[in-house]
């Protein structure tokens, strides 16, 4: 092979390597530990970050099965695991059933913010803020909980407790872009100075800055149209669209 064609032999890809390699080692710890479920789980865990949900799937029905009558805590890991498997791949429902069967105290909160998740995932918000008040009694002032909070309670329009939720979260991290920006939307509804929170969400999560600059319009536009009611509450044209 000469220098020219080394050269054009496509390079590996190091992250392709190191994902090989964990994979290996999660396999390895399988062989060498049978009788450990935990290695079952972290084996998952790693597939699932792949996108293999399939396979994740499979192993923990696999491990389920051996198991699942060894003890509370084995089994609700294994159920927990096949819920994030079954969340990840979109299938809200199938995740929700096995959430809710995890019953180690343990595990029980992150339980419940997984059920709010997929609850949230569905679009169905006022369930998912019971699982989260639930979780909120094993684990107070939990910023991601409050985070959880703020953004159910600002899709069901009460902005005034969603500011009080992420207020709370920014006043535990003030350098959270995702919070920034949601506060900022709710300052806009509410009326409230909003170019500080901006400012910020673009210092620190620019990616989610920049792809929710359509948030921002859509919200200007409601916050208008209020206005515009209010001014003139008995003009016949404050609903033409043109």
């Amino acid at each position: 092979m000469t220098d020219n064609e080394r050269k054009q032999q496509p390079t590996e890809d190091p992250r392709q390597k190191q994902a090989e390699a964990t994979l290996h080692k999660l396999v390895k710890d399988i062989d060498d530990h049978p009788k450990d479920y935990r290695t079952y789980y972290d084996l998952s865990v790693f597939l699932v970050e792949l996108k293999s949900y399939t396979q994740a799937e499979e192993l923990l029905m696999k491990a389920l099965g051996l198991f699942g009558d060894s003890s509370k805590k084995a089994k609700s890991t294994l159920l927990y695991g096949l819920g994030n498997v079954y969340y990840s791949a979109g299938e809200f429902e199938k995740a929700i059933h096995q959430f809710q069967q995890v019953d180690d105290p343990g595990l029980k909160k992150d339980a419940y913010v997984m059920l709010a998740q997929s609850y949230m995932g569905k679009k169905d918000y006022k369930r998912a803020l019971v699982f989260l008040l639930t979780a909120q009694e094993l684990a107070k002032q939990d910023p991601e909980i409050n985070k959880m909070m703020g953004e159910c309670l600002m899709a069901l329009g009460d902005f005034d407790q969603a500011a009080d939720f992420y207020d709370r979260v920014l006043k535990n991290d003030p350098h959270d872009g995702k919070a920034n920006f949601d506060r900022g939307l709710i300052a806009m509804v509410l009326g409230e100075p909003f170019e500080d929170y901006f400012k910020k969400a673009e210092k620190y999560d620019k990616k989610n800055f920049d792809a929710k600059q359509s948030q921002i319009k859509d919200i200007e536009k409601v916050v208008q149209l209020n206005k515009q009611k209010k001014d003139h509450p008995d003009d016949p044209k404050r609903n033409d669209p043109k």
